[in-house]
Order: C-alpha cells, then structure tokens, then sequence
C-alpha cells in the first residue's frame, strides 16, 4: 500500500476513535477512573495516575486486512496514611496490647464518689452535716 502524501493525509481525532472503541465502553471506563483518581488526590494530598494502553495487532496474517485493537485501563490510586499501633511480645512471640513487663495492679478497684447512685449514675444532692 503507498503511503499518501503529506499534505493529503487526514489523520482522526483520537477521542473519535475512543467513542467507539469497545462500544464506548473504554472511553466511560477512562472518564470513570479520571473521576475517582481525582477525588482520591484531593482527597490524600497524594499522586496517582490512570493509564490506558492500546495493543494493536492483525486479526490475520495479512497487512491490507482487518486490525484487532485491545485496550486495558490501569488505575493507581493514592493510599490513605494508615496510622500504626503499638504492640508487645511477650514471652511466647505472641503480640499483645499489654507491656508482658508491667506489674499488674490486679486488687485495685474502682471507688465511686459518694454523692453518685451507683446503679443510675445521678448524683444526688449533699446534705450539710451541721456541727
């Protein structure tokens, strides 16, 4: 096939191209993920990128004949910071939220204050002992 002229070429907008490929799937699918990448980055501060790769291939052996054209969509969203925890080992390799070399305090209670109902909570009124 020869290859026209320079100045005779016409070459298609690629957003017409994108309307059809897949039945307008790839080009709702890439709004889509531009949408949420978007949103993500307000939201995290952080950078994230969508791609889209387009494969082409014959369909069969021959260069005058129909194309296969393939799309994938790759979308990386930014990660939210995730906070850590603190946690121990104790003796046995074993994670546990309580330090295995802190000594317990297992015989102390809980003293309410004396003006509360312990079974309501409400505080009751202080009378004045008179001398």
């Amino acid at each position: 096939m020869a290859e026209p002229a320079a100045e005779d070429l016409v070459v298609r907008p690629f957003a017409d191209w994108l309307r059809e490929q897949s039945h307008g799937k790839t080009h709702d699918e890439m709004g889509d993920a531009l949408y949420d990448l978007v949103s993500r980055v307000r939201d995290t501060g952080k950078k994230g990128t969508v791609s889209l790769t387009i494969s082409v291939s014959l369909l069969d052996k021959d260069p005058e004949g129909p194309l296969l054209i393939a799309d994938e969509i790759k979308l990386r969203l930014p990660e939210h910071d995730r906070k850590p925890s603190i946690f121990y080992a104790d003796k046995d390799g074993n994670l546990t939220r309580t330090d295995p070399g802190q000594l317990s305090f297992e015989s102390l209670r809980e003293v309410p204050p004396p003006n509360v109902d312990p079974a309501t909570g409400e505080i009751k009124e202080i009378k004045e002992i008179k001398a």
